[in-house]
């Protein structure tokens, strides 16, 4: 990791809960943290794209990282909660909610204490990770959120998850770049 990829890294994060994993996402990006609710599922949407959510008036599709991140999906419990982020793939800023399995704690992270994540080949992609941060003995994974949220925003722009006809070209050539990676 480089040492402008290395100071990107450090700063604030917010931990959580996916798939028994620990994972997080910079503070900054954090609106606001929900108890779970019900979404309004939205036929032909990704299968990433639970549904959407009203917030104080404004639709806001609602993300399973699970599922994007090919675990499975997560299940609701008593402690799931929405946690309502500022995305900016290619440059447009949106809001989007995702979905944690718990949160855990807001994290300082010094550039030491983040390391770059490991290479595993070509049949593993890990663009959507910023760095692994050192958590005593185990690792919390930082997303790349514009990364990790593109095909979503892209789904939800071309009215794809608006049940439109169907995905723009631009949303179209996200989504086939996004599964030659995969």
């Amino acid at each position: 990791m480089s040492i402008a990829t290395e100071a990107a890294a450090a700063g604030q994060y917010l931990t959580f809960q996916l798939a028994g994993e620990e994972y997080a996402l910079e503070v900054l990006r954090v609106r606001e943290i929900l108890r779970y609710a019900e979404v309004t599922r939205v036929p032909t949407a990704p299968p990433s794209i639970r549904g959407v959510l009203n917030l104080r008036g404004s639709v806001v599709p609602v993300v399973d990282l699970a599922v994007k991140l090919n675990l499975p999906a997560t299940p609701v419990t008593a402690r799931t909660c929405i946690v309502i982020v500022e995305v900016a793939p290619e440059g447009e800023r949106a809001v989007m909610g995702v979905i944690a399995e718990s949160v855990s704690q807001v994290i300082d992270l010094l550039p030491s204490d983040v390391e770059p994540p490991p290479a595993f080949g070509p049949r593993a992609r890990v663009e959507f990770l910023r760095g692994m941060a050192r958590l005593g003995e185990r690792f919390a994974l930082l997303l790349d959120l514009d990364l990790l949220l593109a095909t979503e925003h892209a789904a939800v722009e071309s009215g794809e998850a608006a049940g439109e006809d169907g995905p723009s070209p631009e949303a179209e050539s996200v989504a086939a770049a996004a599964e030659v990676g995969a």
